[in-house]
């Protein structure tokens, strides 16, 4: 501790000592503030959820009533998917939506992803035209399934997911699309439950739905059958994490139209407003993030009635990491994406046209989640040697604590409550009895290791690292169900569509 010692006498730091106080009440309510910012969308998202639960259970419509549904385009970008991509699509054209098409775009991939799908699909040449209402790298060729009518292939050269999903969007022939990552599996009634705000609303440029963890959940012949508990801690600990973000972070936003991010897994877009601000923007890691931010702005700054709506109810189930390297790519990604995202459309930040995206919002996102990591990863070492170093007074300690563990605890409870109460999918008093458990340990260390990651994410930005596509460690569940799907579809007529 000679380095303590000598650290106090150079800078006077001591119980008392001014600097110390300061420091250590800057920390303590800099969480007190985070932690109230979370607690007040959790109680938005309760007052919120009531009508979102009566309409849930007023969603099953009669047959006559399909014909007034709008015909949805679901685009698929795929980059070295060889694996998941044949169950995915399969899940896809098992939706229970009257008219929709599903369009592949795949990425220039080097595995033998475009092979699997000319072999599953009994892909052939098609003789449409794909306009260029966005740019996108060049097209190879576009292909269409001789078994199911609505499924259609792009082959192109690499450009990114954003260049993907554009090259998608110029050949879709309806006006409202989703854009589905092609490792993820969605519910069949998804359609039919996320398209609500269109129907209600005029204005709906937008709306997002909930994304779940697949791993440990019974898959076959591309669809989920029963929801489980991953055997594995790192993918459990991400359920509360997700849980948190989704289902009432982004229902906490959404009724102030407010909602900066739609989850490029799972979200409808109306084609019109996304072709006018641009489409996806290829320079950023946030694609999906980065869009909606800048549809925000375009609306706002025009001065046009728009609305963007998160559904809490449709769902779609993805692959989370199973091991801390790639889940500390992935969260280094994300949070490099998200302080993209927030730079290129910063006019929004206080302009007097903003509204709330950019007066309350903007700024809560800038300070807590684009630049939030530094100040806890420095909060937490600063607390940590002024504690071994016997310079924190004992109230301050314990107010810190009650800051960062407690309100942890108690946010992630309240978040778990919510769920049970309103869309629950893990059946069982032992899964739920886990998942508390895991609300409270998540909070000692993995928590603090995300920061940790963000805080490397936040570095990288600031270093202008290049971007690329992401890659993600398969566990080999997804693998085993396109196996399952391949060999029930050679015994099985396709689907009527």
């Amino acid at each position: 501790m000679d380095w303590l010692t000598q650290l106090q006498q150079d800078l006077q730091f001591g119980l008392g000592s001014p600097v110390v106080a300061v420091l250590q009440w800057l920390f303590i309510g800099y969480f007190v503030l985070l932690s109230l910012g979370y607690l007040a969308l959790n109680l938005i998202a309760l007052w919120v959820m009531r009508g979102q639960i009566q309409s849930a259970r007023t969603e099953l419509m009669p047959a006559s009533y399909a014909s007034f549904l709008p015909p949805i385009s679901v685009l698929v970008p795929a980059y070295n998917e060889e694996a998941t991509i044949s169950g995915s699509i399969h899940s896809l054209l098992q939706l229970t939506y009257p008219e929709y098409e599903v369009i592949v775009v795949n990425d220039g991939s080097k595995d033998l992803t475009m092979q699997v799908l000319k072999e599953q699909f009994q892909l052939v040449p098609s003789s449409a035209t794909c306009p260029l209402h966005l740019a996108c790298q060049p097209i190879l060729g576009i292909y269409q399934s001789s078994r199911y009518p609505n499924l259609k292939v792009i082959d192109k050269q690499n450009g990114g997911k954003a260049d993907a999903l554009n090259a998608g969007i110029n050949l879709s022939r309806f006006p409202l699309f989703c854009g589905v990552d092609a490792d993820s599996i969605l519910q069949r009634d998804s359609l039919q439950r996320i398209i609500r705000p269109f129907l209600d609303d005029p204005y709906a440029i937008a709306a997002g739905g909930t994304v779940r963890i697949a791993n440990g959940c019974e898959v076959k012949d591309g669809l989920l059958l029963k929801a489980a508990l991953p055997k594995k801690l790192l993918p459990q600990l991400q359920i509360i994490e997700y849980l948190r973000g989704f289902l009432f972070g982004r229902l906490g936003w959404s009724p102030l139209n407010c909602l900066l991010i739609i989850s490029g897994a799972f979200g409808v877009f109306r084609k019109s407003a996304v072709i006018e601000a641009g489409g996806y923007r290829h320079n950023t890691i946030g694609e999906d993030m980065e869009l909606v931010v800048r549809l925000h702005k375009l609306f706002r700054l025009t001065q046009r009635p728009y609305r963007v709506y998160f559904i809490p109810d449709p769902v779609c189930w993805t692959e989370a990491p199973e091991d801390l390297a790639t889940l500390s790519n992935q969260r280094v990604r994300w949070q490099r994406g998200l302080l993209e995202s927030l730079m290129a459309n910063r006019t929004l930040l206080f302009h007097r046209k903003a509204g709330a995206v950019g007066w309350l919002a903007y700024p809560f996102s800038l300070i807590f989640e684009a630049f939030g990591p530094a100040i806890e990863v420095a909060g937490y070492l600063f607390m940590l040697t002024a504690w071994l170093a016997g310079w924190l007074d004992p109230v301050a300690m314990l107010a810190f604590l009650v800051a960062t563990i407690g309100f942890g605890v108690l946010i992630s409870v309240v978040a778990l409550v919510l769920e049970e109460m309103s869309y629950p999918v893990y059946p069982g008093r032992r899964s739920i009895l886990r998942l508390f458990s895991l609300a409270i340990i998540e909070n000692f260390g993995y928590r603090q290791l995300n920061s940790w990651w963000r805080l490397k994410g936040l570095w990288r930005w600031m270093r202008n690292s290049k971007s690329s596509w992401g890659a993600m460690k398969r566990s080999g569940q997804w693998q085993q169900a396109a196996a399952q799907t391949a060999k029930a579809d050679d015994k099985s007529d396709p689907p009527q569509v």
